[in-house]
């Protein structure tokens, strides 16, 4: 009998049976190319070239919003006006009765491309240059790399399907075993190394993949897998370990692992991968000049520049980017950068920079100015927060005709309207232009790039890759740290930094992986990192595979200082009336000053869930699998405790809350 294909695409096999016939219309907003036959379609180099590019939805600026600066939300380096309550209150996240994140959508379509195209390759049959029809075909092995991997962060074990699927329910509770993440991890590598034979280094301005982006992001995949088993090791997170949920299968009798062998190998991928794209570009120069002079608005500092650039191609550090045009898309990150988007980061992210001569801001003879106002949070500091986090003094915008209040960022405002304020007071300039014709006031007609692989992450890999595996700073791993920290603006001997390190005064949940507070050298090279790659969307997954998250209990966010001078600004008064609510009320709109002289976004309203702090529970390291998925990968269809799917740990397979 023949099984009714939409409502499998709707729910089970939207995974599975979605990947049998090709023919759920999920993937694309127009008719679906997999209803076209392989005699129609899949002939030529621009068949395979539109094919490729529709699949392309990487993480990049959208429409009206700070883009992709948002990305590191809901963690202890920034966050919006609304805490993540699934993430930090315990029993909000519950195990979905149906659609969640496992999904096979665009898995299915890579599939469908390669089961076409490389038998139609190999015979010659798909007119055009070869070379390109490698690219695009490279580009496809890329994109399925890169959807498994988003699969891998989020769930762990994960089934492996590299083919369409015949329409048979026996098949497809097959095809949905789950396979051990190592496995996983490891399939996603061979993808890549395929895709890195096949792509060009610098192809169409970097505007579409190149080989060195899928070298960083195979330094990636290899380096979060090394150290989520390091850190996970010894829970049932870790395939092979104690109560692994994988191990009460059937299919997964015959299944061992030595896990320290799989670690070494990651970290060999990692090290090697990211020597490959360190060693082929150069870092972007950062002139020291802090805001642009005059009208000059371009010119004055590439580093800042390069995160706002109309043409990002022409940067060796970027690697891959999205480009825009004003006739067709275009976003409005810098206004909502000017206005504060409802986003800000967070007082322990800040405090994090080192001052210029790399200490930190604690250590003794530091010369920390203090933090009365935020012009003298930076003085002295590291670069990166100078450029990137703005001072009451900054100019936001060149053009005196420019409709603002004030031509410079002045006090944060952390009481308007929502898009208009600051959460944190803690503003980020990342990713601002100062090209009049680009950074209107407001609208959203800005059209300068959105980076999306930044080949400084490369040096950052290897560095990390190689104190895990050898517990030392090798010469390669001394040269990447030096040349990061130059161009920052700090000491280059890091190892300065180290001895000056106290981990009691670091605010920082990556100071830990589980209970266990890492040692000093290893805490800096995660401290570059977040420093690094500020609002870039990396710190979750760092977050998870470090296991840094154990000891999130009762963690209060804090803001810029608000209570000894910020609040007389005369935005928060008018006519020698305060305009700031601090009671705890429904009406509050600031924390009070008895708690803290810091502002604290979520102690703003007394019944606030997060009032008291964030909480983490064990569970949310993998996300859990919906309950009707579970069902469906069983023989009946409808019973979740006969799948061929296991659910992840302390999570149920009924609908509720998490195990602990």
């Amino acid at each position: 009998m023949k099984l009714n294909i939409k409502n499998k695409c709707n729910i089970f096999l939207r995974l599975f049976a979605g990947l049998v016939l090709i023919s759920c219309d999920d993937f694309l907003d127009r008719e679906p190319l997999d209803i076209v036959t392989p005699e129609q379609y899949f002939n030529t180099e621009a068949d395979l070239e539109a094919y490729s590019i529709s699949y392309y939805n990487f993480p990049t600026h959208g429409s009206w919003s700070l883009g992709t600066l948002l990305l590191d939300d809901a963690t202890d380096n920034q966050t919006t006006g609304g805490a993540n309550f699934s993430l930090y209150v315990k029993d909000n996240w519950k195990v979905p009765q149906s659609q969640g994140e496992w999904h096979f959508a665009k898995i299915r379509a890579c599939n469908n491309f390669l089961d076409r195209v490389l038998p139609k390759h190999e015979e010659g049959l798909i007119s055009g240059d070869k070379i390109n029809i490698d690219h695009y075909i490279g580009e496809m092995y890329f994109l399925r790399a890169e959807e498994y991997f988003k699969r891998l962060t989020l769930f762990g074990d994960f089934p492996i399907i590299t083919h369409a699927l015949i329409d048979k329910h026996e098949e497809l509770m097959e095809a949905s075993k789950r396979r051990p993440r190592n496995e996983v991890a490891r399939f996603i590598l061979q993808d890549l190394d395929k895709s890195i034979s096949m792509l060009k280094p610098d192809f169409k301005n970097k505007n579409r993949l190149t080989s060195n982006a899928a070298l960083l992001l195979k330094s990636r995949v290899a380096l979060f897998e090394a150290s989520f088993l390091s850190y996970h090791k010894g829970t049932p997170r870790v395939p092979g370990e104690s109560n692994w949920p994988g191990a009460q299968m059937d299919y997964n009798a015959a299944y061992s692992v030595d896990i320290d062998a799989e670690i070494e190998f990651f970290l060999n991928q990692t090290m090697d991968a990211s020597k490959q794209v360190a060693d082929n570009i150069s870092l972007t120069s950062n002139s020291g000049q802090i805001n642009p002079l005059g009208t000059a608005f371009s010119g004055w500092n590439p580093y800042f520049e390069m995160f706002a650039s109309s043409d990002m191609g022409t940067y060796s550090e970027v690697l891959f980017w999205r480009s825009y045009h004003k006739d067709f898309i275009s976003h409005a990150v810098s206004t909502y950068i000017r206005i504060g988007g409802n986003n800000g980061l967070t007082k322990g992210f800040v405090d994090g920079f080192l001052m210029k001569n790399g200490l930190p801001i604690y250590a003794p003879n530091s010369n920390y100015a203090g933090d009365i106002t935020l012009m003298k949070v930076r003085q002295d500091r590291d670069e990166r927060l100078q450029l990137f986090v703005p001072g009451e003094d900054d100019p936001q915008t060149l053009d005196e005709k420019a409709e603002l209040k004030d031509q410079k960022f002045g006090v944060p405002n952390v009481i308007a309207a929502l898009e208009n304020r600051t959460t944190t007071g803690y503003r980020v300039r990342k990713c601002l232009t100062y090209d009049p014709q680009q950074a209107t006031v407001t609208g959203e007609n800005s059209t300068y790039g959105s980076i999306v692989y930044r080949g400084v992450e490369a040096y950052l890999n290897y560095i990390e890759a190689c104190y895990m595996k050898t517990g030392a700073i090798d010469t390669k791993a001394d040269e990447y740290w030096q040349k990061i920290r130059t161009r920052a603006g700090i000491d280059p001997d890091y190892n300065k930094t180290i001895a000056a390190t106290d981990l009691s005064k670091e605010n920082d949940w990556a100071k830990y992986s589980a209970s266990t507070l890492v040692d000093r050298t290893l805490f800096n090279i995660r401290r570059e990192r977040r420093n690094e790659l500020m609002s870039e969307g990396r710190r979750m997954n760092d977050l998870l595979r470090w296991r840094a998250m154990d000891m999130v209990k009762d963690y209060v966010i804090e803001g810029f200082n608000l209570w000894d001078e910020a609040y007389k600004a005369p935005i928060y008064n008018n006519d020698g009336v305060s305009l700031l609510i601090s009671d705890g009320s429904s009406n509050a709109n600031v924390s009070s000053s008895s708690a803290s002289k810091y502002l604290r976004p979520f102690q703003k309203v007394a019944g606030n869930q997060v009032h008291n702090g964030y909480n983490w529970s064990k569970a949310n390291y993998l996300y859990p699998v919906g309950v009707r998925d579970l069902q469906l990968a069983s023989p009946d269809q409808n019973n979740a405790s006969e799948s061929t799917i296991y659910q992840n740990p302390y999570w149920p397979i009924s609908p509720g809350s998490a195990i602990e």
